[in-house]
């Protein structure tokens, strides 16, 4: 074999050696089964499942997170958390009374009266402007820019002084009604001290009498009987105790008494705070009376008429309540004072007020 042929059979077996892959490569091709497509499907479907689940799984985790956040808020800043539920919650009650108190407004204009009311609307709307009051220069501070950092904090720190009882909590408007109850019997005694100082200057009569026996079973620890002060009517509907015959300092001991702020036109305000209790009295009676009032509406009922109810069972509060009912009902315009009297003759000497005071 000579060279030049032994070459060319070395090129020849060279270029096969090199295309054999190649060729192989596209056998395979054209021999591969026709479920490789599917097959291919199926796995994009796997793939794009498994994404599915791990996009629901991360996105669940988050609503997780955003639910507890306010409890990781808890533990962080619980001062600032409770302040704005404080707020929150508050403004929503208050607003609330607010448009209830406007809508009585408008049926008090309508009715010329309070005789188609409850006696739960009768106390919001004798409630409501003192809260107004109390609240207005917090709401009013507010909407100054950054005063809400300011007075937030402030009010949250000073609730009773601040803010009124839609903002304060269960505790704090047992603790609240019992401090305000407390100051106000403080002024029971002025009260009965000008009561009793103008006994001698009443006409000698019988029912001088009567009233002095009055006086002093007060004096001595004893409240009168609701027939015993209604015989001493006509004293309070003309001198020495009608509410124009009374003295400057024993009207404004009366206000606190009631608990009232202290103001020039002290006779006013007293005939109108007279006409409300009464109102309010009226709608226990139309109601059905006091034997179908539960036990915190009897305590709020004793507590607006300066008696502390707090410790005292329903019986004895229906009973204390139904005495005040007996002189109310005796009450009209002309007699009014002696209706603002009324917490003398039944609580003055109360055990329970005793204790709140000493």
């Amino acid at each position: 074999m000579t060279i030049r042929r032994i070459i060319t059979m070395s090129g020849t077996i060279l270029q096969y050696n090199r295309s054999a892959p190649i060729i192989i490569n596209n056998f395979q091709l054209l021999n591969q089964p026709r479920f490789t497509t599917i097959t291919r499907l199926k796995h994009t479907k796997a793939l794009r499942s498994e994404k599915e689940k791990i996009r629901t799984y991360f996105v669940q985790r988050y609503i997780d997170y955003v639910k507890n956040y306010t409890k990781v808020l808890e533990t962080r800043f619980p001062n600032a958390v409770k302040m704005y539920r404080v707020f929150s919650v508050g403004i929503k009650d208050f607003l609330r009374d607010l448009k209830m108190y406007i809508t009585l407004r408008i049926k008090v204009a309508r009715d010329h009266g309070f005789s188609k009311m409850s006696r739960q609307e009768i106390e919001l709307y004798q409630k409501m402007p003192s809260d107004m009051l109390r609240i207005a220069p917090v709401l009013i501070l507010s909407a100054i820019p950054f005063g809400n950092y300011i007075i937030f904090p402030l009010a949250f720190l000073k609730p009773r002084t601040l803010l009124c009882s839609h903002f304060w909590s269960i505790q704090q408007k047992v603790e609240f009604s019992r401090q305000e109850l407390t100051e106000r019997l403080r002024h029971n005694k002025p009260v009965f001290r000008s009561l009793q100082a103008q006994v001698e200057i009443i006409p000698d009569g019988d029912i001088k009498l009567k009233w002095k026996r009055v006086i002093a079973s007060l004096g001595s620890g004893v409240h009168p009987s609701p027939k015993d002060v209604l015989a001493c009517k006509d004293l309070f509907t003309k001198e020495p105790y009608q509410l124009s015959s009374l003295n400057y300092a024993h009207l404004g001991h009366l206000l606190k008494m009631h608990g009232l702020r202290k103001s020039i036109f002290r006779t006013s305000k007293l005939k109108y705070r007279a006409f409300l209790l009464l109102e309010m009295d009226k709608a226990i009676i139309r109601e059905g009376g006091v034997n179908i009032l539960n036990a915190e509406t009897l305590r709020n009922a004793c507590h607006i008429r300066g008696l502390n109810g707090s410790n005292l069972p329903n019986q004895d509060m229906r009973n204390w309540l139904q005495n005040w009912l007996s002189v109310s009902e005796n009450i009209d315009r002309t007699s009014y004072s002696l209706l603002l009297h009324c917490p003398i003759f039944f609580a003055y000497n109360h055990p329970q007020n005793w204790v709140l005071i000493y």
